[in-house]
């Protein structure tokens, strides 16, 4: 059980750092578009996804049709929705700003995977809860600032798709955990692979109507290494690191983990995506941002470490019962 809970909370970390990197992308893909980067990522992830697929045995038994059309319908909600959203709140309302909104998820995740599972009693997690949500004004207290409102391009646009990709990461993240749970012979890796490929057959799918929209760049700035090659770097990097290792990641801490403690890990996604936006912004956090970051950590590992507790005492119960 111990390693089982190490691993979990391991693996939420490291989704939660990979699932940040999105909130730079706007900021590294030189004249390209988010769209044009978005299928780069896609397409490479679905290509890692396929040579998973390839080298599992006997994967041919998990290949049914309600495991397809259910792995591209997570890789819309949580996989090339997520991402678009997330990428045009940064675009819009900032590298700063956006992540301040997604700091949303872990209290929504929280709040309904605890009513759900009822994993531990309400009182117990009023302590966590509360640091989180303390770290969280301090870290996102200069967001609407007027230093933190320099790069915003749009309110009225990046919050309404801030918002969104709160809703999209909540409805992913239990849908993707209903899912699992409801496939317990499945290996982790074939279902992270089938999203893989589900998000990369979208976005190819949806390429002739984005290019016609022009939203897609590569036909006019070129293919051509000479002018994509950053892009095809960035994009192939990311698709290793921020997609396939964070959904893989994910996908083992949501069978190892209950979605209410899940939930306070992926908070650091926001403390993530905050030293992210300062980077891009080339300076350091305030003293306010500081102590906020150090609270966040602190809730963090409060949550863990009730978490633990608990399994350690249901682990005794039953060891007693036996």
């Amino acid at each position: 059980m111990d390693r089982l809970f190490y691993v979990g909370v391991l693996a939420a970390l490291f989704a939660a750092f990979a699932f940040s990197l999105n909130f730079v992308v706007p900021f590294i893909i030189g004249d390209y578009s988010t769209f044009d980067f978005a299928l780069i990522r896609h397409v490479v992830s679905a290509f890692v996804g396929l040579c998973v697929l390839s080298l599992e045995k006997r994967v041919v038994r998990h290949l049914t049709l309600r495991n397809c059309l259910s792995a591209i319908w997570l890789a819309f909600i949580g996989y090339v929705g997520y991402f678009l959203t997330v990428t045009g709140a940064a675009i819009y309302a900032g590298p700063v700003i956006a992540p301040a909104f997604l700091g949303l998820v872990p209290i929504v995740l929280m709040v309904i995977g605890n009513q759900r599972q009822g994993s531990l009693p309400w009182r117990t997690l009023m302590m966590p809860l509360a640091l989180v949500l303390v770290g969280l004004v301090l870290v996102n207290g200069t967001a609407f600032t007027a230093e933190g409102l320099n790069s915003v391009r749009s309110l009225w646009v990046g919050v309404p798709l801030a918002l969104a990709a709160v809703g999209l990461w909540v409805w992913f993240a239990l849908a993707n955990q209903a899912a699992l749970a409801a496939r317990p012979k499945m290996p982790s890796g074939v279902w992270s692979a089938l999203i893989l490929v589900g998000g990369g057959v979208l976005m190819l799918a949806f390429y002739p109507v984005g290019a016609a929209m022009g939203l897609f760049r590569l036909p006019t700035i070129g293919f051509g290494w000479s002018t994509a090659g950053n892009l095809y770097v960035w994009g192939t990097t990311f698709a290793l690191l921020a997609t396939v290792c964070g959904v893989w990641a994910w996908n083992i801490a949501s069978r190892s983990l209950p979605v209410a403690l899940a939930a306070q890990l992926i908070v650091s996604e926001t403390a993530f995506g905050v030293i992210g936006g300062l980077i891009v912004h080339a300076r350091w956090p305030t003293p306010i941002e500081g102590t906020g970051v150090v609270v966040l950590i602190a809730g963090v590992v409060l949550s863990v470490r009730i978490f633990y507790d608990s399994q350690v005492t249901s682990g005794k119960a039953l060891l007693a019962h036996e």
